[in-house]
């Protein structure tokens, strides 16, 4: 049996990286929100 959890780089970048969360204006507001809660990280890969 295997792990559940298998991370990939590439594909984690695709779907929660910097420029896709700037291509679609609620990704835009997650980052505007993560940078008014004042995260030391704006996203998670």
């Amino acid at each position: 049996m295997r792990t559940t959890y298998r991370p990939h780089v590439k594909k984690g970048k695709k779907s929660s990286g910097f420029r896709a969360r700037m291509k679609t204006s609620s990704g835009r507001k997650v980052l505007s929100k993560r940078r008014a809660k004042g995260r030391d990280k704006l996203v998670s890969v």
